[in-house]
């Protein structure tokens, strides 16, 4: 049989009967799609690719739905798991690139890279004698040159500063960790700060690990920061709120059409249950964010701070297919234990008007004024011990709102940013004072307290970016410009000395959201 039967029948023995019917009579639909499909590639005029053009059935089939469901050829889906497995096989280096040259930003700790001697600042133009500098080569395909399997060995060729020759090192690959939580640090007296950037496998553990340091440290009170996090892995979401909450407290349940009510409720095991919390999202918050925050909301158990989340409440089940690929189909939605649906209208089929949402609650002034947000008493909830007022169909709206500053975050900046005019200045300031840096700056706290950003930094991306045309409208614009870049290159010199726990350190002292976080913990 062709394939695109042969498919069909392999993703319907993934489910079970009980949950479907397959259908494939004369007059079935799918026999119709078969029947289309063999005539195009038997009888087109030219010559087709018959996985492309059954790939682009399937995609054309989702498009259909919802926003949510997708498919994902083999790349695709590796490319897209990988970073919520927890670990990946490869060299274990932190790089960008400057000059069309792979520069390491810093190498993982105790991995392979540093294991054999590479240090941050070192430039890797060979890999297995391949030159990979100056030859524009795609990112991608460096990437895939830089990794592989556990075990396996790649030479490396590495120019240095200060060295005349290249060098050579033979690194042997191995598993390298990612980490879900970003910074984790005493905010101020009895209260500390976690990020967590999504929701992946080892997620819970990571947060733990922070908890335990940080109650060492005098912890009583907890920020956590899921701004931009965009959700991942329910259960990992289901962990962590479990940590919060008291025994049979609800923390999610899905229903779908096809798919019965499926609670999820806390074991009353938590280790956070005596800690007093703030979560904190923005408009870029999402899924596995969005259900930790609606349960701790719901059961009043914290106070959220920020800007309406992202609302997307729609539960994806994976369907892997056998060449790798996979299929992510909505079955469920989402909703919070007061009942409240996560999930943000949309209509079926048109993916662009819904991807241009946030775009429409700036315009609508959702994102800077609290006063433009209107819901409809259909959508009025209320939290299950307080009884206090909460809104669904979108999103979680915050207890304590922090509008977004447009003042900041410029046009200049903007244009700046997309050009890469900021992070390439940035590297090439610290690949020429990283060695004096650290020798004036023995830690973190030091550099923290005694440096600041030079006015040659700030010039030069001034500079760049007059010669790419990129200027301010006026001097205001250029003021503020200069007030929000001279922050961020303090928090980017920091995170390529040190990590990003020394980035967020920086970072969240202009940002509105944590420092409103900070008053209301006090």
């Amino acid at each position: 049989m062709k394939r695109l039967f042969t498919a069909a029948l392999l993703l319907f023995s993934i489910m079970s009967v009980a949950q479907m019917r397959l259908n494939i009579g004369p007059n079935s639909p799918l026999r119709k799609l078969q029947m289309a499909e063999v005539a195009i590639n038997n009888y087109y005029v030219d010559s087709v690719d018959e996985s492309k053009l059954v790939e682009d059935a399937i995609r054309g089939m989702l498009e259909k739905l919802d926003p949510h469901s997708t498919y994902s050829n083999a790349k695709e889906t590796k490319a897209l798991t990988e970073p919520l497995e927890g670990d990946f096989e490869g060299i274990g280096v932190q790089f960008n690139m400057i000059d069309d040259t792979l520069m390491v930003i810093q190498p993982v700790v105790n991995g392979p890279s540093e294991k054999v001697g590479i240090v941050a600042g070192d430039r890797i133009v060979l890999v297995n004698d391949t030159a990979i500098a100056g030859v524009k080569m795609d990112r991608m395909d460096i990437v895939k040159r830089l990794r592989g399997k556990k075990g396996t060995k790649v030479k490396l060729g590495i120019v240095r500063r200060g060295v005349k020759d290249i060098i050579t090192f033979y690194v042997k690959r191995d598993k390298i960790p990612v980490h879900t939580v970003n910074a984790a640090y005493m905010i101020a007296p009895e209260t500390g700060y976690i990020r967590l950037e999504s929701f992946g496998a080892k997620s819970h553990s990571e947060v733990m690990e922070a908890v335990k340091r940080l109650k060492a440290a005098g912890m009583k009170k907890l920020i956590f920061d899921l701004q931009d996090n965009g959700g991942g892995y329910l259960e990992a979401a289901v962990q962590i709120a479990n940590e919060l909450l008291s025994k049979g407290d609800m923390i999610v349940y899905t229903e779908g059409r096809a798919a019965g009510r499926r609670e999820y409720r806390a074991h009353g095991d938590g280790n956070l249950s005596d800690i007093e919390v703030a979560v904190l999202i923005n408009e870029f918050s999402a899924s596995a964010a969005e259900i930790v925050t609606g349960a701790i909301q719901d059961h009043d158990r914290g106070t959220v701070i920020g800007r309406r989340s992202f609302g997307k409440g729609l539960v994806q089940r994976p369907l892997p297919l056998p060449d790798g690929s996979m299929i992510r189909l909505t079955v469920a939605h989402y909703y919070t234990p007061a009942g409240r649906c996560i999930q943000k209208p949309y209509k079926k089929g048109e993916a662009e008007d819904y991807s241009m949402d946030l775009d429409k609650r700036l315009k609508h002034g959702e994102l800077t004024n609290p006063d433009s947000i209107h819901f409809a008493d259909s959508l009025k909830f209320y939290t299950l011990r307080n009884h206090r007022t909460v809104y669904g169909g979108g999103g979680i709206m915050p207890d304590v709102f922090v509008p977004l500053d447009t003042t900041k975050y410029t046009r200049f900046h903007r244009m700046l940013s997309a050009k890469n005019i900021i992070i390439d200045q940035n590297l090439k300031y610290i690949d020429s004072h990283r060695k004096e840096l650290k020798k004036k700056y023995k830690d973190f706290d030091s550099f923290n307290a005694g440096f600041t950003v030079p006015q040659s930094l700030i010039d030069a991306i001034i500079a760049e970016g007059e010669k790419k045309d990129v200027k301010p409208k006026d001097e205001t614009e250029r003021n503020n410009t200069v007030a929000y870049l001279t922050a961020q290159l303090k928090a980017l010199i920091a995170r390529d000395l040190w990590d990003m726990n020394e980035f967020y350190q920086i970072w969240n002292e202009q940002n509105d959201i944590v420092q409103k976080a900070v008053e209301v913990m006090k």
